[in-house]
């Protein structure tokens, strides 16, 4: 006798919110239901990528087949200016501290995410993340190193302090993490929904704690926020149609690269890498120049797609770190979902409003203070984003489910991963865990940098050197190079043709793991930072990957 087909896959950077979403799923529900309890959990787990402050983007695959892209990037303050900004600032805005806070788009996008095909209640949605706010959960590898990178600022907040620097000291690995302001936030908007957080008293404490820090966001710029259904953009690359993200993201960098293989890029990863970190130098050179809001006359992800690099070398933000979750939930229903949710750097602006619990994105700063820039400062605007999510079809069937984090690596993340599966017939597995290089943009006159992992292949090196790259080599599997997760999908997509299988994998950069859950109750799972994997739906994670647990059984 067969076993039925599985219910469903989910992967994230976070082995305790692919636990939570598997479980979902093994309970009945599809997708959507497992991606906004992911995220609500992740917003708890993993506090230096994603937070209640923050924003977010996705593509859903519905199951009549259509495609949509969700834009919940935040907005501007309408009470700022960029003329108090240069004032205060003059020609660039800080990378942290409260005048870089937009107002958070995240939690409205759980909401259009929930409206458009949830089939669980909104409180239910938020239990997991309730329960390990409240109870607390082993501190992970990736906010334990990121509470030492940020102890000089993070470490003097009011909010952060107690929470995360208990006694002055940063929380370590394993040490219990307890949020009692953030579960009570939670509950607040587990009983009230999404008004809670924009409309309610849960918003008029947390504006009122950032306006103490000299926010101008009101209550006004909240109530007026939504986040909005598009069209995603697409090329074709090995026989597949790849659908990202329109501006304000960077989604078109990734249709850039990936047209620039299909061009002639023999070898892409090897001995032509030089080639394609010329392409990636290229792209960012047009994000940094052209990038921004398109409800405000910025360019189509299609302009963008098609412009040509500026002439002269254009220095952009400093790079960001430990910032944003991407990941991946299918289920044989036929909805699917390539989901982000960020803070942008590493716990967002370094606030953490006290009162609430709730850490708030540093998105802001990603604004130009030049008035000539597409992407200047001005009230109500969204600035250019790092985000972009990605979905991949063979046709009209579901392929591959892909996401990442990465700041502005994402889109040469994914090209990495789509060239080592469809072109070179990788596997999830092997795609998430092959070495990684990124072309860092430019923040200093000089030559442009790329960051190599050592175990990168001696001809790729070689080509990127020749082609006139400085090499920055870091250890294999540094969490620099981004946390991904994919799905991939093995048979039909659609529930009338049945799926066949599924694999997935998460990356070994993060703390994440990878959950193939069955109608019996057992799943298939991988995971490589989170030790035996206790918990239900856990496998027993190795270096390799490989294990299995079972859902809902603990």
């Amino acid at each position: 006798m067969t076993n039925p087909a599985p219910l469903g896959a989910i992967s994230t950077s976070h082995h305790l919110a692919t636990e939570a979403g598997a479980a979902v799923i093994e309970a009945g529900g599809n997708a959507i239901d497992a991606a906004i309890t992911a995220a609500a959990t992740l917003c708890v787990v993993y506090p230096n990528n994603v937070a209640l402050g923050g924003d977010l983007v996705a593509i859903v695959r519905s199951p009549d087949g259509k495609i949509r892209f969700l834009n919940a990037t935040g907005t501007a303050p309408s009470g700022q200016s960029l003329e108090a900004l240069r004032e205060k600032h003059g020609d660039a805005l800080p990378l942290r501290g409260i005048d870089t806070v937009t107002v958070p788009g995240g939690i409205r996008g759980w909401q259009a995410l929930h409206e458009l095909g949830a089939t669980r209640d909104w409180a239910e949605h938020l239990t997991p993340a309730i329960g390990f706010a409240s109870d607390g959960f082993p501190n992970s590898r990736s906010v334990a190193r990121e509470l030492i990178n940020a102890q000089a600022t993070l470490g003097q907040d009011a909010g952060a302090q107690p929470i995360f620097y208990p006694g002055g000291s940063p929380l370590p690995e394993g040490a219990p993490l307890v949020q009692p302001a953030l579960a009570e936030s939670l509950r607040e908007l587990a009983a009230g929904g999404p008004d809670a957080f924009y409309e309610g008293a849960l918003a008029e404490r947390w504006i009122a704690g950032l306006a103490r820090l000299g926010s101008t966001i009101t209550l006004e710029d909240t109530k007026a926020y939504a986040p909005f259904w598009d069209e995603p953009i697409e090329t074709s690359f090995q026989g597949l149609r790849v659908l990202t993200g329109p501006p304000n993201t960077s989604g078109f960098m990734l249709l850039r690269a990936l047209d620039a293989i299909s061009a002639g890029i023999d070898d892409p990863l090897g001995a032509g890498a030089g080639a394609l970190a010329q392409a990636f130098f290229e792209s960012n050179l047009v994000r940094t120049a052209s990038l921004s809001d398109p409800t405000f006359g910025g360019a189509t992800g299609t302009e963008l797609v098609a412009a040509a690099a500026p002439a002269e070398a254009l220095l952009a933000e400093a790079k960001a770190s430990g910032d944003t979750v991407g990941f991946s939930a299918v289920t044989a229903d036929g909805w699917a979902v390539s989901f982000i949710n960020s803070v942008y750097w590493d716990f967002g602006a370094h606030i953490l409003e006290p009162d609430t619990g709730i850490i708030f994105q540093n998105r802001g700063t990603s604004f130009s203070l030049d008035p000539a820039s597409p992407n200047a400062f001005e009230p109500g605007k969204r600035p250019r984003h790092t985000l972009m999510p990605v979905m991949v079809m063979r046709g009209e069937e579901l392929a591959y489910v892909p996401a990442t984090m990465g700041g502005s690596a994402q889109p040469q993340i994914h090209a990495q991963l789509l060239q080592r599966m469809a072109a070179e017939g990788a596997d999830p597995h092997t795609a998430t865990h092959a070495p990684r290089w990124m072309v860092e943009e430019l923040t200093t006159d000089g030559a442009p940098t790329v960051l190599v992992e050592n175990d990168v292949p001696e001809e790729a090196k070689n080509s990127m050197t020749a082609a006139g790259f400085t090499l920055r080599v870091v250890p294999a599997y540094d969490e620099e190079l981004g946390h991904s997760n994919v799905v991939r999908l093995d048979g039909a997509s659609d529930a009338s043709n049945g799926v066949t299988g599924y694999t997935a994998a998460s990356d070994p950069r993060s703390d994440g793991s990878a959950i193939v859950v069955h109608r019996s109750g057992h799943a298939e799972g991988s995971g490589e930072a989170w030790g035996s994997g206790e918990g239900p739906g856990a496998g027993e994670g190795t270096n390799a990957g490989e294990g299995s647990g079972t859902v809902g059984d603990g």
